[in-house]
């Protein structure tokens, strides 16, 4: 009866838990540790091919081994150093999983990649860096290990965090098999035309990429210009594709149009910042300017009162005669029009986007490679000598500037009711854009030095220190002629009161006058 009391079943039942209990601790403190030792001993003598730890890492690692990033900055710090343990570690087999490929790629193991990738590991897995097992196989210049990983579907162009490709590693490392491996497979050279090798070398503007910050980027302006965030401030960066730098001659031109733009300080010129070059895409990083440009303002506003025209008229112009008496020789701008002028914060005009864009224009005359051929809105602001082809100097951009200037008080864009494609002949045929706004528009021969701007000699148009000499004049006029209008609005009020006072009561102001 005692035997099957629930008293007795409990007690029994709590001793079976306490045994199952204390087998299960000794498993885990003293027999689990042993199997894995044993695993690990008995992995290491059987296969070359790294043992895969049974826990995996939260995030990515990194792969150390081997020859790194043609593209990564040359001092590494110390939680990057490869250290004694994990090059022991390395040679014994014992890998992280999630670059073991990596690690087979670096060996060469091929036996070992077939299995890795058969058993369904991604052939474009990254580490923390963003480099992938390509990427290793074309540093170590491992010919038959990039066959079999481009073979297997590798990405051929993928791009590490410092911006380099295999091609661009194999380049660096002179692995020239994998060069012309990689290449017949369609990889892009991503290595900037202008790339150093030395840090000495590296230009004073040199900006790195992972500087810029696009997470809240947005198209500006005209082109390919987008708002990016550096050092804490707002940028604007113009980004360049590969097709602008074609020949060493461009190279060269653009090179020296950087060493240019860094000296370049005017209060009505864009700033300058830096560039990236040492790597693609190439980009000029320049002030941020957030009231937008002179295209936006007047689509706004329409037309101006001539006393803005003539403000903003003699801010272009300032820093125009800036960028063209520049020593030793002029800049031109070849491409003056709204959407290339800028508003600053407190409503100034800065000028934009020169230069660069053509890739340094420094001679006394120029002559462009081949007509123009694409309709855009700069055709409405460019001179004839350019449609023809012909040599051409500053003064196109003194032609420019007087359909601006005229696009200011008339209110609308040069030949609004013409095609882009009817603007060139008429500026060959010597026709230029209607004055339809009233003659008081044009106040102080405003008009006559538009028409100079615009001669169809280029000799005789006027060069922008004397068009600045010629606006400060009108300028002065124009405030003149609006302080009388002022001061006469004030005493005009006290007049009437006067008339009136004396129309009230006439015969008060007769006794005063006879006294």
């Amino acid at each position: 009866e005692n035997d099957t009391s629930p008293a007795l079943r409990g007690n029994r039942q709590s001793l079976k838990s306490l045994k199952v209990c204390n087998w299960l601790g000794f498993y885990i403190f003293l027999l689990l540790p042993l199997q894995l030792h044993l695993q690990l001993i008995l992995s290491t003598q059987s296969t070359k091919s790294p043992l895969i730890m049974t826990i995996m890492p939260k995030s990515p690692a990194r792969f150390k081994l081997g020859r790194q990033s043609s593209l990564a900055p040359d001092s590494r710090t110390p939680a990057e150093t490869v250290t004694e343990d994990e090059d022991e570690l390395a040679a014994a087999g014992v890998v992280d999983p999630t670059i073991r490929l990596m690690y087979l790629a670096n060996e060469g193991d091929i036996d070992g990649i077939n299995q890795m990738l058969d058993s369904g590991t991604n052939v474009d897995y990254r580490d923390i860096d963003g480099r992938t097992a390509l990427h290793v196989a074309a540093c170590q210049g491992r010919t038959d290990v990039v066959q079999l990983l481009l073979s297997r579907g590798a990405k051929v162009n993928s791009m590490d965090r410092w911006g380099s490709t295999p091609l661009a590693d194999a380049v660096y490392y002179k692995n020239h098999d994998v060069i012309k491996l990689l290449e017949d497979h369609g990889a892009k050279p991503t290595i900037a035309p202008m790339h150093v090798l030395t840090d000495r070398e590296v230009p004073e503007y040199e900006i790195h990429p992972s500087e810029l910050d696009f997470s809240n980027s947005a198209k500006i302006s005209k082109g390919t210009f987008h708002k990016a965030s550096w050092r804490g401030i707002d940028v604007a960066v113009k980004t360049f594709g590969e097709e602008m730098f074609s020949d060493e001659d461009k190279l060269n031109a653009f090179r020296d149009e950087l060493a240019l733009l860094q000296k370049i300080r005017h209060p009505n010129v864009v700033q300058f910042l830096g560039a990236v070059t040492q790597s693609n895409p190439m980009m000029i990083v320049t002030e941020y300017l957030p009231k937008g440009d002179l295209r936006q303002y007047l689509d706004r506003k329409g037309a101006l009162m001539p006393a803005q025209a003539v403000k903003f008229a003699l801010e272009i112009a300032r820093g125009m005669n800036y960028l063209h008496e520049h020593k030793p020789e002029a800049i031109i701008h070849c491409d003056l029009e709204p959407p290339n002028i800028l508003r600053d914060d407190s409503g100034h005009l800065k000028v934009a986007d020169f230069g660069v864009s053509k890739l340094l224009v420094v001679k006394k005359t120029v002559k462009k490679d081949r007509p123009s051929t694409s309709l855009d809105s700069s055709w409405r602001y460019m001179a004839p000598e350019v449609y023809r082809n012909e040599e051409y100097d500053t003064k196109v951009d003194v032609f420019s500037f007087a359909l601006i200037l005229q696009e200011m008080i008339e209110g609308c864009v040069p030949f609004h009711l013409k095609e882009e494609s009817e603007v060139p002949k008429a500026y060959i045929e010597d026709e230029r854009p209607p004055f339809n706004a009233p003659v008081k528009s044009y106040p102080f021969g405003l008009r006559e030095l538009i028409q100079d701007c615009w001669d169809k000699e280029a000799s005789k148009r006027p060069t922008f220190r004397e068009i600045i000499t010629a606006l400060e004049l009108i300028s002065d006029r124009i405030a003149r002629k609006l302080s009388w209008k002022v001061k006469l609005g004030k005493c005009l009020p006290r007049f009437r009161l006067f008339a009136k006072r004396d129309y009230v009561n006439p015969s008060s102001s007769r006794s005063s006058i006879t006294r």
